[in-house]
């Protein structure tokens, strides 16, 4: 973790100001750097919104008993996910196994693969890995055509140690996941029987089943957790000793798997771990939909506050309803909604004024912005993103400020896509 600080800025980290080039992060932070200095376009982090919606997940999860494995594919940025263990998380969830090698080439050794690990060279290489007594990894199979593949590979090469597996229920309609309890069942058997594998809980996504808060989808939601609390009493005779995962939770629904969870018979070896990744920056679209902790939500319960602002200059103004601004696809994400424009300011140092408009299309390169009033061209206009996970990975450095009012620069996060 301290070579994040160590590594070069370069000019090919897109954003960054000239001075900054061949200097290392924590020198050019050490000059108190602000964010009028960067170049347009940028996403910028809010510092005490991130550190306010890690603490409120933490103090939730630990009231209920549950433990959480962040998502870390949201960011790849390691000094992130850091925060969130630091915080009390039991350790990192990733998609891949290349993400997997990152997070062990960053010393990080409690670690999640929400997916099925069948290719032979990444198992090799993972048989490797567990020669250190120090390491957490859990994965997931979700038929036994998974468990030939894995126990193919494991047995080529050798395992210190069997690899712990969760079976992962599915539903019709979803993503991966047996289809069926029995299904399911029949898995947990044979990872059980496994010489290279040790059956180590139950796991899946509820996120695939619903993509709004209506009753249908809830109802789809709950019945499914259900389904795999229910897997997870049948294959408790098969667990063999060790810690046992139920495991499950995006970041919409995660208040419906704490309460179905809430009903289960707490053994004192059995961790209920949720998964939520996005959370550490929440959003200004998708998330803020449908997250039940949106800061604009009723109630006296949590929130968490938007903390990811993307912000671009206007480099043409061809009619007075049209402004277009030095950010795209290539920029900001626009897969779950476009960006959103919320304020204006004549240049990065502000003052920031509430913007009436709105972005129509997006091209690579530059967006659409339909204001009420012209915008000047060389202005600056700050955006509500939608979707964190396909806004990190555009970025290979962003910065952090302790607030916009301010605009002082008190950290570089790193992506490693």
């Amino acid at each position: 973790m301290n070579d994040l600080n160590d590594e070069l800025l370069t000019a090919r980290d897109k954003g960054i100001p000239v001075r900054a080039v061949g200097m290392t992060a924590s020198a050019f932070l050490a000059t108190k750097p602000r964010l009028d200095e960067f170049w347009t376009p940028l996403i910028v982090l809010d510092d005490a919104a991130m550190r306010a919606n890690v603490a409120t997940m933490a103090e939730w999860c630990a009231e209920r008993g549950l433990e959480i494995m962040p998502h870390g594919k949201t960011t790849m940025a390691p000094d992130l996910w850091q925060r969130q263990l630091d915080a009390g998380a039991l350790g990192i969830t990733l998609a891949t196994m290349g993400q997997v090698r990152t997070a062990r080439d960053f010393g990080f050794d409690s670690i999640m693969l929400a997916n099925a690990a069948v290719d032979a060279r990444s198992l090799a290489w993972l048989a490797g890995e567990l020669a250190d007594p120090g390491l957490r990894f859990v994965c997931w199979a979700d038929s036994l055509a998974t468990v030939d593949a894995m126990e193919r590979g494991l047995r080529a090469v050798g395992v210190p140690r069997p690899v712990d597996v969760c079976v992962e229920l599915g539903a019709e309609g979803g993503r991966t996941g047996a289809r069926s309890s029995e299904e399911a069942v029949a898995i947990a058997e044979r990872i059980a029987a496994s010489d290279v594998l040790r059956l180590a809980g139950v796991a899946g996504y509820e996120g695939s089943l619903a993509h709004d808060r209506s009753e249908a989808g809830l109802a789809a939601v709950r019945s499914y957790l259900e389904a795999q609390l229910a897997l997870h009493r049948t294959i408790t005779p098969l667990y063999s000793d060790g810690d046992v995962y139920v495991t499950a939770g995006g970041s919409a629904y995660f208040e419906v798997v704490a309460d179905v969870w809430s009903g289960a018979e707490r053994d004192g070896r059995t961790r209920f771990v949720l998964r939520s990744g996005a959370y550490i920056v929440h959003d200004d679209g998708f998330y803020r939909g449908i997250s039940p902790f949106d800061e604009g939500g009723s109630g006296e319960g949590p929130h968490f506050v938007n903390a990811m602002h993307g912000i671009a200059r206007v480099v043409s103004s061809p009619e007075p309803a049209l402004a277009l601004v030095d950010a795209g696809k290539r920029d900001f994400p626009y897969d779950e909604g476009l960006p959103i424009p919320r304020a204006a300011a004549d240049d990065l140092a502000g003052p920031w004024h509430p913007v009436d408009a709105t972005l129509s299309a997006m091209n690579d390169q530059h967006s659409y912005v339909r204001p009420a009033e012209p915008l000047t061209v060389g202005s600056v206009v700050r955006f509500g993103l939608s979707h964190p996970c396909t806004a990190f990975d555009k970025w290979r450095v962003l910065p952090v400020i302790d607030s916009l009012e301010s605009g002082v620069v008190t950290g570089l996060v790193r992506t490693y896509f």
